[in-house]
């Protein structure tokens, strides 16, 4: 069933879990996720960043998001990543998005917070919710930065809780996106993360829903501790696309010589991959595992 980003993020508030929010690849990655939910009887997250819009059109993908989600047996919550511009937050609330975040991230404090208020003024005609940024995580949503990921980094912008709380009250969004050690992309090195930044913003901000991004690759323990702190909605796309693969690679090695090679074969192999990935990352947020 299709429900809003509020919806969904109120779900996790009162189980004290963190709904895991994966992005849709394509077909065989939307598939995956919706199987691994299902089969747990989670709710979850799908999503696209705009800097995907290179590997298949949010035109195309978007309307097959909004259609699988309302035939699923769980919540679930279509919601655009990182939008960069407002015409492309618009193009999703136009195909029928529930959720949509702006990232203003590397622009000034006022710019970010001018162009996110005109954000949630554009979500709330959809009925819609909206996730915004504040801090920054290094490197952008694709991976790509000037610094290995992991690695020290000064481009990290640590949130400021009470810069927090003014930027909350002044937008009115759903959701904090806060920078508090995460990474995108692959971690080289064991990321530190300070937890307190996530227990600061939560008491300034009324207990605003805190996401993390940059979570494929933490561990465990950290994932767990990072729900305790308030983190209810984590972005997990890369170790999932790893995973995907990874599973396509085993695939192709299982043939023997002389053995035809099928696509078809490939990317049913990718997606169940993807798909156990995706459950046993779910697991640990909803603190199962």
């Amino acid at each position: 069933m299709l429900v809003t980003l509020k919806e969904i993020l109120e779900i996790a508030e009162e189980k004290k879990i963190a709904i895991g929010a994966f992005n849709a690849s394509g077909l065989e990655a939307i598939e995956a996720e919706l199987k691994a939910a299902e089969e747990l009887n989670l709710p979850i997250i799908i999503q696209f960043a705009q800097c995907h819009e290179p590997w298949i059109p949010l035109s195309t993908i978007g309307p097959i998001i909004i259609d699988m989600a309302k035939k699923a047996s769980v919540p679930v919550c279509a919601h655009l990543d990182h939008g960069e511009t407002l015409e492309y937050l618009e193009q999703a609330l136009n195909i029928g998005f529930t959720g949509i975040m702006y990232d203003g991230s590397t622009l000034s404090y006022e710019e970010n917070m001018k162009n996110t208020k005109k954000a949630v003024e554009m979500a709330r005609k959809f009925g819609a919710s909206v996730e915004a940024e504040l801090g920054s995580m290094g490197k952008r949503e694709s991976g790509l930065g000037d610094s290995g990921a992991g690695a020290e980094d000064d481009t990290k912008i640590y949130t400021d809780p009470e810069q927090a709380a003014a930027f909350v009250n002044d937008t009115g969004i759903d959701a904090l996106a806060c920078s508090f050690g995460t990474t995108h992309g692959i971690y080289l090195s064991k990321p530190r993360l300070d937890f307190d930044v996530v227990k600061n913003v939560r008491a300034k901000c009324n207990n605003i829903p805190v996401v993390m991004h940059g979570g494929s690759g933490v561990s465990k323990e950290d994932y767990i501790k990072a729900v305790e702190a308030g983190v209810r909605k984590i972005n997990y796309f890369t170790y999932m696309d790893k995973a995907g693969g990874q599973g396509a690679l085993e695939y192709i090695n299982s043939l023997k010589d002389g053995e035809p090679v099928f696509f078809s074969s490939i990317f049913m192999s990718a997606r169940e991959a993807m798909s156990e990935n995706v459950k046993g990352a779910m697991k640990v947020f909803a603190r199962m595992d």
